[in-house]
């Protein structure tokens, strides 16, 4: 089977880059995932109408403003 390749694989890969970079550089990278997160629930809510990836997003978003909040 061919792959095809959909955004969420593009949002995987970043939240797995923002994971990376909070472990080396510390909890202020936390804003980068934030802000990907908020863009992608955004993307669910108005575009793609998707609720597993609205719910993942405010997921990742919540975690990250956590971070921000521990700074």
């Amino acid at each position: 089977m061919k792959y095809k390749f959909e955004w969420n694989d593009l949002r995987a890969l970043i939240t797995v880059i923002n994971v990376l970079l909070i472990m080396n550089f510390g909890l202020s990278i936390a804003w980068f995932g934030f802000a990907v997160a908020v863009i992608g629930l955004v993307k669910d809510i108005t575009i793609d109408k998707k609720f597993n990836g609205a719910i993942m997003h405010t997921a990742n978003a919540l975690l990250n403003l956590y971070f921000l909040l521990m700074i």
